[in-house]
C-alpha cells in the first residue's frame, strides 16, 4: 500500500466547494446548544459527532468532511452532516417506497422524521442544512417550512419517502434544493412561486408522473431516473438561465420541443432512456454554449438536425438505439421498432365509440404483430452481415468508435454549478489551509511509527486530524526556492480539480524558511486515505480478485476512464497511469492518485510539487494519446487479471486478444481471468475488448478519445445489464458461451 501512495504525483478529486468557513469565537446561545445535543440524540450517536460533549464550543469546531457549524453571532446559520450510511441507489435489489423496511442501512426504527424535524427547525436562523447519508427514514414533515431564512437544503442520500410537502413551496430564499437519491414518490408541488431558486435537483427517486411546475431562474435541473410519464412541457422556454438539464431515465413521451437546444444559457441536455418520439423538428438550431446532447435509447426518426449532426465546436452528441436516418452510427434501431413502440406509449385519445377504439386496437395489434416479425428478421440480417464483415476484415480497429460527435475539451460538465452549491449537493469536504502545529498533532510531531514510506520527493505519513479522521501526509521539501505567494496560487488552482475518481487533496501547509519568510521551502499536503489498497494489489490476491467479476471491472475501469476525462479538460496531460496508482475505496470505486500537475515558471525548472520537470507531458508529441495507451495497459491487465511487466508481454496479450475475436468467441476463454467466467455477457466483453485493442494501437493517431472509449464501455455495460436481467444475450451465442465458462 505504501508503494502505491509513493508513486503517485499528487492527488485531487471530485468537484469542489473551496469557501472559507468563518472562524467564530461567539458562544452559542445555550438553547441552540441543547437542540444539538438533541439532534445528536435523535440521529443516534453518529461517528461525526460523538466527540460532543458539555465543554464543546461548537462555533470553534473547525470544519471536516463530515461536520461545518458556522455561527453568527450567538445563533447556527450554516449545519452539515454527512454520515457513514448508504443510500437506496447503492442497495441491491434496488429498494422503492412499497419494499422500504428499517435495516441496518438506516436509523433504527425509533427514528421520527416528525419529531427529528420539530427538533431541528427550532434553528430559526439557519441558512444551509446539509443531512447527508445519515440514514434517515420515514415522510418529511410538513413543519420544514419554519426554516424560514433557509438558502440551502441538502437532505440527499438517505431514505425518506412519501410526497414532497406542499410546504417547500414556501421558501421565499431558497437557492438550492437537493432529495437526490431518496424514495420520494407522488407529484412534485408546484415550485414556480420560488423566484431564487437557482438548483434544484430531485434525481433518483419516484416523482411523477406529470413534470413538475418550475420558477424561471433557475440553472440547474436534475430530474434523472424518476417517473415521469408526461411530455417536456412548454414552459421550459422561459428559463433563459438554465445551463443544465437532466431528465434523463423516466418514460417521457412526445416531441423533443424545437426551442430545447436553443435555450440562450444551455450548455448539457440529457434526454437519454425515455420514450421520447416522433422527428426532430426541421429549423432546430443550437445555442452556441451547448456542449454536451444525449437522446440515446428513445424512439426518434427522421434526421438528426444540422446543428447536432455537423461538428460544430466542441460539442459532444450521443444518438445511439433511436431509429435516426442520417447518420453512420450502427447502433440504429430499424424505423419499424420506434414507430410501433412510439404507437404504445401515445397518450390515450377518447373516440366517441367504444367499438371504434377496439376495432382501432385489433388493427393496429395485427400491425403491430408484422412490424415485430420483420424487425427481428432485419436485426437477424444485420447480426449476418457483421459476422461476414468482421471475418472478411483484415485491419482489428473497430470503427465503432466513431461516434456522431466531438470530443469535449471545454470545462468539466457541471463546472457551471454555483461553488457552494456544488459543494452542498455532493457533501465534498471544505479545503483547509493547515498550519504546522496542525502537521505535528495529526503525525505527533511526524513520529517515525506513523511513516508510511518515503521517496526522492519526500515522506508520506499516517495522520489523525482533531476530529478523528484518518488522513495521508506528505511532506515534500523544496530543492528550488518558490515564493509564498507562488506556492500559494499553485495550491489554489490544485484545490479546483476535484473529482469522485481522483483521490481528495483535503488541504495544505506552507512553511517558510526563517532568513527568508517570503520564501516557501516545505509544502505539506493532507490527502483523504484510501486504505482498501490499489488495483494492482486486488489483482494479485486471489482473495481480493475473486471479487472482481466482469460488472465490478467494467466499473473500476469506467472509474479510471472518467477520471482521465476529466483531467484532460483541465488540461492534465501525461499522467502516471497504471494499476499500482489505481486505488480502490471500501466500495471498490476507483480513485487515480498520480497526476502531472506541473505549473513551472520556466522550462526545466522544478515543479513545488513533483520537482524536476521530466513527466512525459514534457516528452511526448501526444501526452493526451499516451494516457490512452495507458489506459489500454490497464485493461489488458484487468481483462486477463494478471499484471503486465514488459513490452514484449504487453504485445503478445494484444495480438492474442486481436486473434480471438478474428476467430470465435470460445478462444477468449484461455485469456480471461478464470475468476470472471460465468458473469459476463459475450457482447459485453468483446465491445471492451475492441476498445482495448485500440487503445493499444501503435499510431496515437489510431487510438480513440477518452470520449469514444467512455461511451462503448457505456454501450458494454447496457449490454451486461440486459443479460443479467435476462438469463441470456442475442439468443445462442452467449449463453452457449457462459455454459462452457
Amino acid at each position: 500500500m505504501g508503494d502505491s501512495w509513493i508513486h503517485f504525483s499528487f492527488f485531487i478529486s471530485a468537484t469542489f466547494f473551496l469557501a472559507s468557513i468563518p472562524f467564530s469565537n461567539s458562544q452559542l446561545a445555550p438553547a441552540e446548544s441543547r437542540i444539538l445535543f438533541q439532534v445528536q440524540q435523535l440521529l443516534e450517536y453518529p461517528q461525526a459527532l460523538q466527540s460532543w460533549n458539555n465543554w464543546t464550543n461548537f462555533c470553534s469546531l473547525s470544519p471536516t468532511p463530515s461536520l461545518t457549524i458556522v455561527c453568527s453571532g450567538n445563533h447556527i446559520t450554516e449545519l452539515t452532516i454527512v454520515g457513514n450510511k448508504t443510500s437506496p441507489s447503492q442497495i441491491n435489489p434496488k429498494l422503492s417506497p412499497s419494499n422500504f423496511a428499517v435495516s441496518q442501512h438506516t436509523l433504527s426504527d425509533r427514528f421520527s422524521t416528525d419529531s427529528f424535524f420539530t427538533v431541528l427547525t427550532k434553528l430559526s436562523s439557519l441558512q444551509k442544512l446539509s443531512l447527508v447519508y445519515l440514514g434517515l427514514w420515514g415522510p418529511l414533515p410538513a413543519k420544514v417550512n419554519r426554516f424560514r431564512s433557509l438558502e440551502v437544503l441538502n437532505i440527499s442520500s438517505n431514505f425518506i419517502f412519501g410526497e414532497l410537502p406542499q410546504s417547500v413551496s414556501s421558501y421565499q430564499s431558497l437557492r438550492s434544493l437537493v432529495l437526490s437519491d431518496n424514495l420520494f414518490n407522488g407529484s412534485v408541488p408546484d415550485l414556480s412561486s420560488l423566484s431564487l431558486l437557482e438548483e434544484l435537483d430531485l434525481s433518483n427517486n419516484y416523482f411523477g408522473p406529470n413534470f413538475p411546475s418550475l420558477s424561471n431562474d433557475l440553472v440547474i435541473i436534475n430530474l434523472g431516473n424518476n417517473s415521469l410519464r408526461s411530455e417536456i412541457p412548454q414552459d421550459l422556454k422561459k428559463l433563459n438561465k438554465l445551463q443544465f438539464l437532466d431528465v434523463s431515465s423516466n418514460k417521457l413521451v412526445g416531441p423533443i420541443p424545437s426551442f430545447l437546444f436553443s435555450l440562450p444559457s444551455v450548455q448539457h441536455i440529457n434526454l437519454a432512456k425515455n420514450k421520447l418520439s416522433g422527428a426532430f423538428p426541421p429549423n432546430a438550431s443550437c445555442n452556441g454554449k451547448l456542449n454536451f446532447v444525449d437522446v440515446s435509447s428513445n424512439l426518434l426518426i427522421g434526421k438528426l438536425p444540422t446543428c447536432l449532426a455537423s461538428s460544430v465546436g466542441k460539442r459532444t452528441v450521443v444518438i445511439m438505439w433511436n431509429c435516426l436516418s442520417n447518420t453512420t452510427s450502427k447502433y440504429q434501431r430499424p424505423y419499424a421498432f420506434c414507430q410501433k413502440d412510439a404507437l404504445a406509449v401515445m397518450p390515450s385519445v377518447r373516440n366517441e365509440e367504444e367499438e371504434s377504439t377496439l376495432k382501432l386496437g385489433i388493427v393496429l395489434g395485427v400491425i403491430g404483430g408484422v412490424v415485430a416479425i420483420l424487425g427481428v428478421l432485419g436485426l437477424l440480417i444485420l447480426v449476418i452481415y457483421r459476422r461476414l464483415h468482421r471475418k472478411n476484415g483484415r485491419d482489428y480497429r473497430s470503427e465503432s468508435f466513431v461516434m456522431e460527435k466531438t470530443p469535449v475539451r471545454g470545462s468539466p460538465i457541471g463546472r457551471h454549478v454555483p461553488q457552494p452549491m456544488r459543494m452542498t449537493s455532493l457533501g465534498l469536504p471544505p479545503y483547509h489551509v493547515f498550519t504546522l502545529e496542525d502537521m505535528e498533532d495529526a503525525t505527533n510531531s511526524f513520529d517515525p511509527s506513523n511513516l508510511v514510506g518515503e521517496g526522492s520527493q519526500g515522506q508520506l505519513y499516517k495522520g489523525w486530524l482533531r476530529d478523528g479522521s484518518v488522513v495521508m501526509v506528505k511532506c515534500l521539501k523544496l530543492k528550488q526556492k518558490h515564493s509564498h505567494q507562488a506556492l500559494q496560487h499553485h495550491m489554489e488552482v490544485i484545490s479546483k480539480l476535484r473529482h469522485r475518481h481522483l483521490v481528495s487533496v483535503l488541504g495544505h501547509c506552507i512553511v517558510s524558511y526563517q532568513d527568508h519568510p517570503s520564501t516557501a521551502g516545505t509544502v505539506f499536503i493532507v490527502l483523504e486515505n484510501i486504505a482498501n489498497g490499489s488495483l494492482r494489489d486486488h489483482l494479485i490476491d486471489w482473495r481480493k480478485r475473486e471479487v472482481l467479476k466482469w460488472p465490478q471491472r467494467m466499473a473500476i475501469t469506467m472509474g479510471v476512464a472518467r477520471g482521465i476525462q476529466y483531467l484532460h479538460t483541465g488540461g492534465v496531460l501525461g499522467n502516471d497511469l497504471k494499476i499500482d496508482t489505481i486505488l480502490l475505496d471500501e466500495s471498490l470505486t476507483a480513485k487515480i492518485s498520480s497526476y502531472n500537475i506541473n505549473i513551472p515558471s520556466k522550462v526545466g525548472a522544478e515543479s513545488p510539487l513533483h520537482g524536476q520537470d521530466t513527466s512525459s507531458s514534457s516528452h511526448s508529441e501526444n501526452p493526451e494519446k499516451e494516457d490512452i495507451y495507458r489506459l489500454g495497459v490497464i485493461l489488458v491487465e484487468v481483462i486477463t487479471g494478471r499484471p503486465v511487466d514488459s513490452k514484449s508481454e504487453l504485445d503478445d496479450l494484444k495480438f492474442q486478444l486481436e486473434r480471438s475475436l478474428a476467430e470465435s468467441p470460445s478462444k477468449l476463454r484461455d485469456l480471461i481471468d478464470p475468476s470472471m467466467r460465468g458473469t459476463f455477457a459475450y457482447e459485453s466483453l468483446k465491445t471492451v475488448v475492441q476498445i482495448t485493442i485500440n487503445c493499444l494501437s501503435k499510431d496515437p493517431t489510431g487510438r480513440p478519445t477518452v470520449e469514444d472509449v467512455l461511451w462503448h464501455m457505456q454501450y458494454s455495460v447496457q449490454v451486461q445489464e440486459g443479460w443479467s436481467s435476462s438469463g441470456n444475450l442475442s439468443g445462442n451465442l452467449s449463453g452457449n458461451l457462459t455454459n462452457k465458462m
